[in-house]
């Protein structure tokens, strides 16, 4: 199957299938504190932030997943429309079809023309790194949506299961995105596509230099899942062994704090089954810059662009709402709130061996 064709299949399994749901991202083991009296006003709530060098009404990213095909041009023009519209961060998916074929370059480049001002981020996978892209394929992938950033996607459980898949994550990779970083014009985002990204991983690149991660932790859509879903359509034995990977990966809340433990002083967005307000501010408070989420854009934008204006709408006054609660006037104090930390959450910091005092006292605090 062509790279168009997949493009098309990935979106319409994410629409009509169950890819979400086989298990928690870990949110639930974030308690705030309620403040009876928040000294401050609802009406004071600012959560005005900066990404990339822009500024954002929200700290919010409607995280890449589309493109690369006629029909898909649509809605990341309407997805687009909506960023800008509320002055959130936006990136496209992955650019390989356009890379190999320009007639698809449209289906990306309508989304600066309806992002105008805010951030957008061009999207390339580590698999096609290790196949030989360089510099001229990223400043083209960066070129063709005037990116402010580019992700490189890091998605090794998906393509163990996709059937075209190419699952070849040598050391080459980290030593190519090392000789790239200071050539290309915006930084890199190193991303991953639902599984989390670990101590150890961020510890790697932030040897190197990134400060750039979207964590995209287990709890929200399994694109294991919708490999498994194409693998059945066509008769695949490994389909049947998907449905043993479909929890596989790092709860997003772990993956935060991992990432955060590992690099202290990067950006990071937060991403993977972030589904309203309260999510969004339990990330932001454990240490992530800005919260993502794809899915819920997805569904809902495919019913016109004024359903994902009330998502978003919705996600930025439950955001307000449990800062109002918890006596937060702006992103900043959100991040020195009290946090109370229980259960699995709790057990995996100490299990991993971030003491948990110092991450809520100073760590999560100097972002």
């Amino acid at each position: 199957m062509s790279t168009r064709s997949r493009k098309l299949e990935h979106v319409e399994i994410c629409l009509t299938e169950k890819v979400e749901g086989f298990s928690s991202n870990y949110f639930e083991y974030v308690e705030f504190v309620h403040q009876a009296f928040p000294s401050l006003s609802f009406k004071e709530i600012n959560t005005d932030t900066t990404f990339l060098g822009k500024k954002l009404k929200a700290p919010l990213i409607i995280t890449g997943m589309t493109g690369g095909h006629e029909q898909l041009r649509k809605i990341n023009e309407n997805l687009g429309i909506v960023a800008e519209q509320k002055g959130i961060a936006i990136g496209v998916g992955s650019q390989r079809s356009a890379l190999e074929n320009r007639e698809l370059e449209e289906t990306f480049k309508v989304m600066r023309r309806s992002a105008k001002s805010v951030p957008v981020l061009a999207n390339i996978g580590a698999s096609q790194i290790a196949r030989g892209y360089g510099l001229k394929e990223i400043e083209r992938a960066i070129e063709m949506v005037e990116a402010d950033g580019i992700a490189i996607h890091f998605n090794p459980a998906q393509e163990l299961f996709q059937p075209e898949g190419e699952p070849d994550y040598g050391e080459e990779i980290i030593n190519r995105i090392a000789e790239l970083k200071d050539r290309i014009s915006v930084p890199i985002i190193i991303k991953e596509t639902g599984n989390g990204i670990s101590y150890e991983v961020a510890s790697l690149f932030d040897k190197i230099g990134i400060r750039h991660f979207d964590v995209s932790g287990k709890g929200g859509t399994s694109w294991v899942a919708v490999e498994m879903y194409r693998g059945e359509r066509r008769g695949i034995k490994r389909a049947n062994s998907a449905r043993r990977f479909l929890d596989w990966g790092i709860p997003t809340a772990c993956s935060i704090m991992e990432v955060r433990w590992a690099s202290r002083t990067s950006t990071i967005i937060a991403s993977g089954g972030i589904r309203d307000g309260i999510q969004a501010s339990k990330a932001l408070a454990l240490g992530a810059n800005l919260a993502g989420f794809a899915l819920p854009a997805l569904k809902a934008v495919s019913n016109g662009t004024s359903f994902l204006s009330d998502l978003i709408d919705k996600v930025i006054f439950e955001l307000k709402s449990t800062m109002f609660l918890t006596g937060c006037k702006d992103i900043s104090d959100l991040r020195r709130t009290p946090l109370v930390i229980i259960g699995n959450l709790r057990q995996w910091m100490i299990d991993r061996g971030i003491d948990i005092e110092k991450y809520i006292k100073e760590v999560r605090r100097n972002v």
